[in-house]
């Protein structure tokens, strides 16, 4: 009668160190880059949980320049269901000798008619649609000036 006691308490205590051994569950470590001068930390969404019909603008999208002096990247870390976009914009100089500074805003936009769209603090304005491999970009600054550049996907 002991040996089945004994037997139970043996394989309790087994089961429960086995159990105390399983590491726990870890989080998948954020993504995280250089661009425009920024260093960037971010977290792109598992496709599969975004509607299909935002997907393509999901991503890191870079090597982009406003003008002659000001480099861009954008990141579309998710989309709700309602087209709401978190993202995160990164400006700075597009060379090392370049007095521009640089900056990176987080924020959200929206995505509506096949195009995302966002404004910063200061009124200008950003519009953002897929090209054929690439995204397209439009800024507008509040005294009217606009500007067109092509950011490519970034892995």
């Amino acid at each position: 009668m002991r040996r089945p006691a004994v037997a139970f308490v043996c394989l309790t205590l087994l089961s429960a160190v086995a159990s105390a051994q399983v590491p726990p569950t870890v989080a998948e470590p954020q993504s995280g880059r250089v661009f425009c001068d920024q260093s960037v930390g971010y977290r792109i969404a598992d496709p599969a949980t975004v509607p299909e019909r935002y997907r393509s603008f999901l991503g890191a999208w870079s090597d982009a320049a406003w003008d002659a002096n000001t480099c861009a990247a954008l990141i579309v870390e998710n989309i709700d269901p309602d087209g709401t976009a978190s993202v995160i914009y990164a400006y700075g100089p597009l060379g090392s000798s370049m007095r521009v500074t640089g900056g990176t805003l987080h924020g959200t936009g929206i995505v509506r008619d096949g195009e995302l769209r966002f404004q910063n603090s200061d009124g200008t304005q950003f519009l953002f649609h897929p090209g054929i491999a690439d995204m397209i970009g439009r800024m507008t600054t509040p005294n009217g000036q606009s500007y067109e550049a092509t950011f490519k996907k970034t892995p």
